[in-house]
C-alpha cells in the first residue's frame, strides 16, 4: 500500500470518506491512482485453522481517511470515484480529523495484541466503565484480544465477551 507524502503541506488535513458497502479497498485504490493520500485502517489476523492465508479486517467498515488541502485540492473527482459513496460532512462542510487521532490508530494497530493469561475457571474482576469492579469467572479466550466470561446478572449466569484489557486478576483476600 503506497502512500503519497503530503506532509510538507501544513494545510493538508485528514477527512473521512464513506465508501460503498464492502468497497473500502476499491475506493482506496482508485483514490490513490488520482494521487490522493489515503489511510484505510485494517487489522491483520493470523492464519486460522484450515485457512492458508492471513486475513484483513476493516477497523472502520465502510470508511477510510483521505488527506487533502481543503483550499487547494480539487474535491469534485472524489464523489465520482469508484467505491466512494460520499465525503462525510457536518452542516454541509467536511470536518477535519485530528492528525493525532490518525497517529493513535496507527500506533494501536502496530502494538502487539495483549495475551490472555487467565486460566479457565479463574475469578476475574471487570475494570471496564459501567461494569467496574464486578466479579466474574474466566471461561475462555475468544481470539487474541477478547475473553468469554461467566457473569452473574439478576441471579442468572450469562456468558459475556469482553476485551481482555478490561479484566484483571482478583486479589487474594486476607
Amino acid at each position: 500500500m503506497s502512500q503519497i507524502d503530503c506532509s510538507s503541506s501544513n494545510l493538508a488535513r485528514w477527512y473521512l470518506i464513506q465508501t460503498k458497502p464492502r468497497q473500502e479497498g476499491r475506493a482506496e485504490e482508485h483514490l490513490q491512482r488520482q494521487s490522493f493520500e489515503c489511510y484505510r485502517p485494517v487489522k491483520r489476523t493470523e492464519k486460522k485453522r484450515g485457512s492458508r492465508a492471513a486475513t484483513e479486517e476493516e477497523l472502520f467498515p465502510g470508511y477510510l481517511f483521505i488527506r487533502m488541502d481543503q483550499t487547494h485540492d480539487n474535491w469534485y473527482p472524489i464523489r465520482s470515484t469508484r467505491g466512494v459513496a460520499r465525503i462525510v460532512t457536518f452542516g454541509g462542510m467536511p470536518i477535519p480529523v485530528k492528525d493525532e487521532l490518525i497517529e493513535q490508530i496507527r500506533d494501536r494497530l502496530l502494538a502487539p495484541p495483549p495475551k490472555v493469561t487467565f486460566e479457565q475457571g479463574e475469578a476475574v474482576r471487570i475494570t471496564a466503565d459501567g461494569f467496574n469492579d464486578i466479579e466474574a469467572i474466566f471461561l475462555a479466550a475468544d481470539g487474541d484480544e477478547r475473553a468469554v466470561i461467566l457473569l452473574n446478572l439478576l441471579h442468572r449466569e450469562q456468558k459475556v465477551t469482553l476485551p481482555v484489557s478490561s479484566l484483571s486478576r482478583m486479589e487474594a483476600r486476607a
